[in-house]
Formats: structure tokens, sequence, C-alpha cells
């Protein structure tokens, strides 16, 4: 049999070793993300802050996000996916270190930003490569493993949190909680000496150094410029509705579901802890059978089973929200919808993997990168929507704060149904850019006529 797209050059230690470092850079990255939210309510006593600012401090450090999808997109183009992904870990665990000797909002706003910006590069550097190792057939599966590290993230940030806040007095939990964000540094070491660089973007920079492309213009100079080239700027625009749409309504819920249960219900926050847990372990098992989904009848499919369970799941919170947690928690609403919800999450496992295969080599890590933490940004604007339109609406009310998620989810099955298909029953459709000859040794980044292919 032979190696049309170049994956069988690695050696089972070295896919090993991408798609393990993937899996734990993005639960880190998740992780420091995710561990805000419980820690809000310290953070905001300890600093006197404001709703209003300690809702903003999420949004910050996904605007810096942004920043960093865009910054470290670049990177991975120019100078190496792994070189990116060693250089974006970095910042971010320095930033999360720096923000827990954070001593009042500007200088907390501040360091999560810096955060942010390193928080940004690393999902789409590691996505990236992984995509360009794995064999084209399993990359739905794969990628859904390396989301599905979310398990990890989800569940160790509930446990971490509230074990800070509970055996650390109270202006030193929150802090406690923030230097965990350590932990990428020790990462970085088993990236340097153990992972390799991708092959494919290795022929594909030794040939750009040779001068063997095709003349590409402003493509080769600017990737960002690349990604709305004839070809690929109808993709763009759908793709970058399509994350926004995803990241408003995840964001939008995720964040505040700590202080709908802890605060709004009065939860016990053990059994907080336990939810919170479930709904990671659900999650992870939704993500594995999405992510066999996608590789077995397409990438769509991926995406729109889970997005009906998010349907499901906002619907449900309209008319059971508000219901207490009695004792029993498998009678207790919020715990089935909660993980309804968490399984709908799950429809981000294609995602690496779809945009992977629509863009080429050139503009590949850029345009995954930034579309990813563009809808981020998108994203950071529901701490501060949902809130308020709650305040407007519902006198407070968060549950009312949440029906400001339902059109999102809805306009992300719109766009999931128009983004192209590149993977149908196994096979490579017309659409995918990354399609198992492209990346084959010796092949250039991109044939001409590739980017017409691309547009249909």
């Amino acid at each position: 049999m032979g190696n049309p797209s170049g994956h069988l050059a690695y050696t089972a230690a070295e896919r090993i070793t991408i798609i393990g470092s993937c899996m734990l850079g993005f639960a880190l990255d998740l992780y420091d993300v995710l561990i805000l939210p419980f820690l809000m309510p310290a953070i905001q006593h300890s600093l006197n802050l404001s709703l209003t600012q300690i809702a903003s401090i999420t949004s910050i450090t996904l605007i810096g996000s942004v920043i960093g999808g865009a910054a470290f997109g670049v990177t991975g183009d120019r100078l190496g996916r792994k070189t990116a992904l060693q250089l974006t870990l970095l910042l971010f665990a320095l930033g999360s270190i720096a923000s827990a000797f954070a001593w009042n909002y500007t200088s907390l706003a501040s360091l999560r930003l810096l955060t942010g910006i390193g928080l940004g590069g690393e999902w789409g550097a590691g996505m990236v490569l992984f995509n360009e190792a794995w064999n084209p057939k399993r990359r739905g599966l794969g990628s859904a493993f390396i989301q599905g590290s979310a398990v990890l993230a989800s569940a160790g940030a509930s446990i971490v949190a509230i074990w800070a806040l509970g055996h650390f007095a109270a202006d030193r939990g929150w802090r406690v909680g923030l230097l965990t964000g350590s932990a990428p540094l020790a990462l970085i070491i088993v990236i340097r000496f153990w992972m390799p660089e991708s092959k494919a973007w290795l022929r594909h920079d030794q040939d750009r150094r040779a001068g063997r492309l095709p003349a590409l213009g402003l493509a080769a100079r600017m990737p960002l410029a690349g990604m709305f080239r004839p070809g690929l700027r109808r993709i763009s625009f759908i793709a970058l509705g399509w994350m926004a749409a995803y990241m408003f309504c995840y964001y939008g819920v995720i964040v505040f579901m700590p202080t709908l249960m802890l605060k709004t219900l009065h939860t016990p926050a053990d059994i907080v802890r336990t939810t919170s847990v479930i709904v990671s372990v659900a999650g992870g098992c939704s993500y594995i059978a999405m992510g066999w989904l996608n590789d077995r009848h397409g990438r769509r499919m991926g995406t729109l089973v889970p997005a009906a369970l998010w349907i499901a799941s906002l619907l449900g919170l309209y008319f059971l929200g508000n219901v207490h947690y009695d004792m029993n928690l498998f009678a207790w609403p919020i715990f089935w919808l909660f993980i309804l919800f968490g399984m709908g999450n799950t429809s981000l496992g294609v995602v690496g993997t779809w945009l992977s295969e629509l863009y080429p080599i050139e503009v590949r890590s850029t345009a995954v990168s930034s579309i990813y933490m563009a809808g981020r940004a998108a994203g950071s604007l529901a701490p501060v929507g949902v809130p308020a339109f709650a305040a407007a609406f519902g006198g407070g009310d968060i549950i009312v704060g949440f029906y400001l998620c339902l059109p999102a989810a809805v306009l992300f099955i719109f766009f999931s149904c128009i983004l192209p298909e590149t993977r149908r029953g196994g096979q490579a459709t017309a659409a995918a850019a990354t399609s198992d000859d492209i990346d084959a040794p010796g092949a250039v980044a991109m044939r001409p006529g590739a980017s017409t292919v691309a547009q249909h």
C-alpha cells in the first residue's frame, strides 16, 4: 500500500508524541480559561472589583487570544509548527504565573491579556501539526481525542479551583489556582526534545527556500491576506461566522454555569464539583463518538448531531433552569441539562481537522489559528452580553441571559450546513485542500487551480 499523504513517514513513537503533546497542550490551554469562572467570586472579593470588571477579565483573555492566534499562526507558517507551539506555551505559562500576583483590576487585566496572547497560538499550532502527520482516514477520531482532552481541562479546573479556595485564605486561594497554569513549562521540554516537526511543512519550507513553489504573490508575504485570496475568500468568511457562533454559545453558558449553580441556586460546592466532573466524562465520550462519526459520515455530520443537543439543552434551561438541587443528583434537571450541553460542545472535535483540510499548506497554520481565535473573540462578548441581557430583560436572572445563546446555536448549525465538506464516506472530496496527495514528498504547496477547486 502506498503512502499518499506522507503520514507513514512518522514512526509510531513520533505519532504518539505528537498526539500526546497536542492533547496536553489543548487541555492546559482550556484549563487556564475554565478555571477562571470558579475563581471569579474570590478574585472579585479579594481585589474589590465590580461585576462588570470581573466579567470583563474573561473577555480580555479571549481578546488576547485573537492577537496570539494571528501572530503565532503566521509564526507557524513561517518558522514551523513546532517552534510556534513552544513559543505559545511559554508565553501563556508565564502570563498565568504573573496573573497570580495581580494587585488590582488594571494589573490583572493586563496580565490576562498577555496570557491570552499565549493561549491564542497553542491550539492552531498543535492541531495543524497533528493533521499534517496523521492518517487522513483517521483524522476525525484523532482530532476528537485531542479535543476530548477538554475532559481533563474542565474536570481539573473544577477540582483544583474548589480545592484551592477551600484550603487557602481568601486572598491566596485564587492565586494558587492561577499558579497551576505554569504546567506548560514541563510540556515545552517534551516538545523540544521528543516531538518532530511537521514533515509536510519541512518539505514545503525546503521548496520555498529553493524557489520551487509557484508564485503566490501577496499570499507568500502575508499569510493573513492569503486566507482571503480568490478561491479561499468565501470559505474564510463562512468559517469565521461558524466559529463566532460556536464560541458565543459555548462561553455564554459555560462561564456562568458555576455561578448559576453556586450563587443563584445555592448548590453545595461538592455537588457542583461532582456535576462538572460527570459532565466532562460524558463530553469526552461524546468527542470520541463524534470523531468516529465524522470519519465515517463526513465532517458536517460530526457537528450537526451534537449541535442538536445544544438546542435541546438551551430549551430545557428555559423551562427548568431555576429548579434547585434537592438531595438527589439524578433527579436534578440542571445535572442532565448540563450533560446535554457538554455533549453539544463536542461539535468542536471536528473543527481542527475540517479547517486544516480546507486550507493549503502555506496559509494553513495562519488560517486555522486566526479563525479559531477570531471565534474566541466573538465568544469574549458573551461574558459581558449574557449578564447585560439578563439585567435588561430578566431582572438579573442568568437563565434569561442564556436565551441570547440560542440564536448563536442556530447560526452555528446554518454555517455547518454551508461550509464545504472535505471528507465523505472515508474519502476526500474536491473541497479538501489537503487531499491525500497534496502533502506528498515533492508536491508543491498548492498546484495551479487548486484554489478554484477549494471554492466549490
